[in-house]
């Protein structure tokens, strides 16, 4: 696939890092691995289009829009329009990272990021490798990964809010992931990177 969601360190027995949110503020990155120079602010805790299914079509590249793909390389421009005429809206600082293809023109694709956030990338910046966000707009909290597709299985590991881990199937209800050092199961509505009731193989 030509397009299409980082982990950290493991700490202590079942608890997994989060970035350095005050030294991130204080050089004026996100969390989420972006610097925003001139975009309009999001509202804190604004649903994004990609936590409901939506009717997909195909765009000019024969690939259904939206869906979700991953960042390919560490630093990544987004523009404001599609071309590199066009301004440099913010840069990506986090290989991986799941972003939402929202429309495609020529080499260029729309992005929608989980502030809900849109510019143009690159298609070569895009890779079909499948990753996912654990929660972001549950920020400070921690999401369980379990060791089967079940509540009632056992907690493999806390993970925070934020993390990224890749994606290696979904059921439409369960997704298994690596994140962290650890692999697991965790439910799909928990994730930003894929939709509800995707399958993924």
């Amino acid at each position: 696939m030509g397009e299409a969601r980082i982990t950290s360190r493991r700490i202590g027995s079942i608890i997994v890092a989060v970035a350095c949110i005050g030294i991130a503020g204080a050089v004026g990155w996100s969390f989420f691995g972006k610097r925003n120079d001139s975009l309009a602010s999001v509202v804190p805790g604004e649903t994004t289009a990609s936590i409901d299914q939506q009717p997909k079509a195909l765009g000019p590249s024969g690939l259904p829009i939206p869906r979700f793909v991953s960042l390919k390389a560490e630093k990544v421009n987004v523009r404001r329009g599609p071309s590199s005429d066009h301004a440099v809206a913010w840069v990506f600082n986090r290989k991986g990272l799941p972003v939402e293809i929202v429309a495609e023109f020529e080499t260029w694709r729309r992005v929608r990021d989980s502030d809900g956030e849109e510019g143009w990338i690159l298609q070569n910046m895009l890779s079909g490798k499948r990753t996912a966000m654990m929660a972001p707009w549950k920020q400070g909290q921690s999401i369980s990964l379990y060791d089967s597709p079940s509540l009632q299985g056992g907690v493999v590991a806390k993970l925070a809010a934020g993390v990224v881990g890749d994606v290696s199937s979904c059921t439409g209800d369960w997704c298994e992931i690596t994140a962290g050092g650890y692999d697991g199961y965790i439910e799909q509505t928990q994730l930003w990177g894929v939709y509800p009731g995707e399958a993924v193989d």
